[in-house]
């Protein structure tokens, strides 16, 4: 295991040489332009701030919540069966899929961290969907306050889309991506909805023609399904929702998310989001976080929302997503997504995937970002990466089906024994 103090750089794996020079080579260069390219993603998801305006998440130093490491041997070396059939170890599944950094927390404490090819502890790196479930936890704690209801019509909050595809639509709609709303997130097709409310939020040079900010484009959106019936990704949705979070608070999505979580939660770095041209938060996928915090995040989600007992997102919104209505699975349960997440759902932003060690709670984003919750375990899994295609179904399961293996080694007979020293 590698210590905070001491992280382990894999050496396998060469460090970026994008953007280097005074000024940069050409051929080196990363911009709006070019950002999302294959061979640019893993410097760009290290710095976003450089090439997109971006807003503060503030942390509060001094009421940073310490993480602990173990001197227990690695969990790494767990048994995973690839979906191709073959088998390996959790530490060969993490090693050949583009991993950035890497964080295995059991009973709160550290007991796997590994940074790869120049990232560090302090390296803030793009959560792209995961930051749809902090979103969503912002979500819980303004309802919980009275602030928001998700049973009320989104133009409740955001009258603006009453001749959109959104009219009719629940927030609940929005936290379960059950709207009706046409969006396509086919990351391949140029002419998809998903890239064209990109250029408009900023995420890509702007075209002739395109919504100028991510809310005029919401408001251009038609509908070509009723609201509340099968779970259908869609961005947009999480976007929708953030502009009625910002309606139904009067606060602006960075200064929610620090107020109402990372503080809160006990957070050692500020994060950041980036924002569209007329400064609205890219709610979908904006967030950059440093790995420890994200592995903050999600404790405080395997602790019932709560950090040292204070109570940080309301446990009933988690228990709500933990144990829906059986409607819920029926949406998920009809559509592709579960012949590769199997006896899933989706719930408040957040993915549920049952396994042998139980069901986890997990938060997804494109080119393999991911927080692995599993409370049957107590296990906490975090992995930043930069797997060159958006999606990778071989990838996702095959990671899957090593954080599970990790939580069958951690909390079996064998188990770890613990012997914890305070991180710096």
């Amino acid at each position: 295991m590698a210590s905070p103090e001491d992280p382990m750089t894999d050496s396998s794996e060469a460090v970026d040489a994008r953007m280097i020079g005074f000024p940069p080579a050409q051929e080196s260069l990363v911009t709006l332009a070019n950002w999302q390219e294959e061979a640019n993603l893993r410097w760009a998801f290290r710095h976003m701030r450089e090439i997109l305006p971006t807003q503060p998440i503030r942390a509060d130093r001094d009421t940073t919540r310490p993480l602990y490491v173990t001197s227990a041997a690695t969990a790494l070396g767990a048994p995973v069966a690839r979906l191709d059939g073959t088998s390996t170890t959790a530490a060969e599944v993490f090693a050949s899929t583009f991993t950035d950094a890497l964080l295995v927390l059991h009973d709160g404490k550290i007991v796997d961290e590994h940074y790869y090819a120049g990232m560090t502890s302090q390296t803030p790196h793009l959560l792209m969907s995961v930051s749809k479930s902090i979103v969503g936890c912002v979500a819980g704690v303004l309802a919980e306050r009275g602030l928001l209801d998700p049973t009320e019509p989104v133009t409740t909050y955001v009258p603006e889309v009453a001749t959109s595809g959104y009219n009719g639509a629940k927030v609940r709609h929005l936290l379960d991506m059950r709207t009706g709303v046409a969006f396509r997130e086919t990351y391949t097709a140029p002419d998809a909805e998903v890239r064209v409310m990109e250029r408009s939020m900023g995420w890509r040079p702007r075209l002739d023609g395109d919504p100028v900010g991510t809310y005029q484009y919401l408001t251009t959106l038609s509908n070509d399904d009723i609201h509340g019936g099968p779970f259908t990704y869609r961005s947009a949705d999480t976007d929708m929702l953030g502009w009625v979070c910002e309606r139904a608070s009067g606060t602006r999505m960075s200064d929610l998310i620090s107020t109402l979580l990372w503080v809160p939660m006990g957070a050692e770095h500020d994060a950041e989001v980036t924002c569209d041209g007329v400064g609205s938060a890219i709610h979908d996928g904006g967030v950059s976080a440093v790995p420890r915090d994200v592995a903050r995040f999600g404790q405080m989600l395997l602790d019932g929302g709560t950090i040292d007992g204070r109570a940080v997102v309301p446990a009933g919104w988690l228990l709500d997503a933990h144990d829906p209505e059986e409607d819920v699975r029926e949406a998920f349960a009809g559509t592709d997504n579960e012949s590769v997440l199997p006896g899933g759902w989706y719930r408040n932003k957040f993915w549920f995937v049952p396994s042998g060690q139980g069901t986890a709670l997990v938060c997804l984003g494109i080119h393999g970002q991911m927080v692995y919750v599993n409370r049957s375990t107590r296990t906490v899994g975090v992995k930043l990466s930069s797997w060159p295609q958006a999606q990778n179904v071989t990838h996702l399961v095959d990671t899957l089906r090593a954080f599970a293996s990790v939580c069958a080694q951690l909390s079996g007979p064998n188990g770890l024994a613990l012997s914890p020293q305070r991180a710096r």
